[in-house]
């Protein structure tokens, strides 16, 4: 019996790390036909975890351009998927978290009247410019979904907040833990443009992107960067960095040439996860981040002023520390220096899951199918 046609789209490296597990669990059901569509909101790091993952799409939107902006992302995902949506007749849309390719291709599956199915739904910051475009990305995508696919319990309460009803929401884990436990492997050798890290060293491993953190905040965190990186010897700064010019440019202006400050360009998932595995700390202002270092115990720190993910925060495994200087620079400087505390947030039990979360996607996804053949039938 053949179930249905499942389309998946999504747009980022972070999107398709997470929706990879997704794919291939249902490439594994015969009776589901899986059509994958990107729209490249991000190129070059979007190609690495196709390749790493070996999913090839059957659409590809080729959306990224020189100094794109949330207008022609939206406008083109819009318009792409108009056509490949009518063509294809999907009996189901799975989006992925909170960047504008979700919502737009949300949109998009509601105007062809395709029920949308949104994995790792129900963050929340309540603070629509916090993160900015993301909370409204994730918000608005709630509003247009039937499936909800719930990283844990405190997102399911959050849906159920906005009058989601409880039999459309579903508590997985998160697919991400499914991904970074097949990619993380112990004794992995990094290749020759790393051997300028002393793995020996304390290594902290630094990202920064968010819109709202740009200018001032990201002089902070730098700053604090520098201080610690000339207290502590034993220290070295490793920071592959985004490349929105906005990020690039004041990271070589301020961090640039330094002593046992790496700065790179953005790494593949795989280098990536393995590094991230042989780091001490972790400071990020990503999401994505929260939920996978404390998978490896890592301790994290989180440049923001609000987070989505407090499940985290009440775990322990992260703290939410802000971007003015003295507080950076005073939350790592303790993790460097106290060893019980360093233990306490290494040793916290992850939320996240336990690396299935995409299994039980698929059999929620399976049920779906299986209702709607049945109510065809019947009419």
């Amino acid at each position: 019996m053949r179930l249905g046609k499942v389309m998946v789209v999504f747009g980022t490296r972070p999107e398709a790390i997470k929706m990879a597990p997704v794919i291939k669990e249902l490439k594994k059901v015969a009776d589901i036909e899986t059509v994958v569509v990107v729209s490249a909101q991000h190129r070059e790091m979007l190609d690495q975890v196709l390749q790493l993952f070996g999913i090839i799409p059957d659409y590809d939107l080729d959306l990224m351009k020189e100094k794109q902006d949330l207008y022609s992302i939206t406008i083109g995902v819009l318009a792409g998927l108009k056509d490949i949506m009518e063509a294809e007749q999907p009996d189901l849309v799975l989006v992925h978290g909170d960047t504008t390719t979700t919502f737009a291709a949300a949109l998009a599956a509601f105007y062809a009247r395709i029920p949308v199915g949104h994995v790792e739904a129900g963050l929340r910051t309540r603070n629509k410019y916090s993160p900015y475009p993301e909370e409204m990305n994730r918000s608005l995508t709630g509003r247009l979904a039937e499936l909800h696919f719930a990283p844990t319990d405190v997102s399911r309460e959050n849906l159920l907040a906005e009058s989601v009803a409880s039999f459309k929401i579903w508590v997985t884990g998160n697919t991400v833990i499914d991904a970074l436990i097949e990619t993380v492997r112990e004794g992995y050798r990094f290749d020759d443009s790393l051997q300028d890290i002393d793995l020996n060293n304390r290594l902290i491993l630094v990202t920064t992107h968010r819109r709202e953190n740009w200018g001032d905040h990201m002089r902070d965190i730098y700053a604090a960067l520098l201080q610690l990186v000339e207290e502590f010897e034993d220290v070295e700064i490793v920071f592959p960095v985004h490349r929105n010019p906005t990020v690039k440019n004041l990271a070589e202006e301020m961090l640039g040439r330094r002593p046992r400050i790496h700065l790179m360009e953005p790494l593949e998932y795989e280098t990536f996860a393995n590094l991230m595995n042989s780091s001490y700390i972790v400071m990020t202002d990503s999401g994505g981040l929260q939920e996978e270092a404390p998978s490896l115990g890592k301790p994290v720190l989180v440049l923001r002023d609000t987070t989505e993910r407090p499940e985290a925060i009440q775990a322990g495994t992260v703290q939410l520390v802000g971007t003015v200087q003295k507080n950076v620079y005073e939350a790592a400087r303790r993790l460097l220096l106290d060893r019980s505390h360093y233990e306490k947030m290494a040793h916290a039990i992850n939320p996240y899951g336990d690396g299935k979360a995409a299994i039980r996607i698929v059999e929620v996804v399976k049920d779906f199918l299986y209702v709607r053949i049945g109510a065809a039938n019947l009419n």
